[in-house]
């Protein structure tokens, strides 16, 4: 609509616009229907294969950039759109990042945002670490949501944005638990109300703009024993 008013005689097609009416009237996110979504500064290109980026998913970008060591091979497990992955490579040209997911579909999401914004960034698919080797340090915005709690979403979301990325199971934790016990130094982000069952595993949890814990830290030590 701004660019509507900003190029007023513009001339414009009506059949598009209705059917982006449409499908917003439907609710279909408004990220999916204009193809992208701002993230750390940038713009990525996302539809209904992949997750759309949360603010509040910045902060693991944010985190990985201040505690990465230098030339660390950096995983980014369930990557979607690859806005970590991306992101990270961009801020910290000295890490060697991998963008790993189940979805083949989501991965081609990914490989278009890398070659677009110019990211060195390789991608694979896998289950979580199954197809990596050596990992320094594993960064992801998981699917934590509980199965249960699914159909209290928005419609935006539940009807609209990949299940398989919404939601592991009952419990909500069952991938974050998987990759804190993986032995390797992580960082994670996390639902609310999910530090009682993971304060055992982690070493800080990380606030949002909200106050409230949004992702966790955790080095090897919380590992596999």
């Amino acid at each position: 609509m701004a660019w509507l008013f900003a190029h007023g005689d513009a001339e414009v097609d009506a059949a598009i616009i209705e059917k982006q009416l449409q499908r917003r009237v439907a609710g279909e996110p408004l990220q999916y229907i204009r193809g992208r979504c701002d993230f750390y500064g940038r713009e990525f290109f996302v539809d209904d294969r992949v997750l759309i980026p949360r603010p509040e998913t910045e902060l693991v970008v944010e985190q990985a950039i201040a505690r990465a060591p230098r030339g660390a091979r950096v995983v980014d497990v369930g990557t979607g759109s690859g806005c970590i992955a991306v992101s990270l490579a961009l801020e910290r040209p000295d890490l060697r990042v991998i963008g790993v997911d189940v979805s083949v579909a989501a991965l081609a999401v990914a490989k278009r945002n890398r070659d677009q914004l110019g990211a060195h960034v390789k991608f694979a698919a896998s289950d979580l670490l199954e197809a990596v080797s050596k990992v320094d340090l594993i960064v992801s915005n998981p699917p934590y949501i509980p199965a249960d709690d699914v159909e209290t979403l928005q419609t935006e979301v539940k009807d609209h944005e990949p299940r398989g990325a919404l939601t592991p199971g009952q419990r909500g934790t069952e991938i974050i638990e998987r990759l804190l016990h993986s032995g390797v130094p992580a960082i994670i982000e996390i639902g609310y109300g999910q530090t009682d069952a993971l304060r055992e595993r982690v070493d800080e949890f990380i606030p949002d703009l909200a106050g409230i814990p949004r992702v966790v830290v955790s080095s090897a030590r919380h590992g596999r024993k």
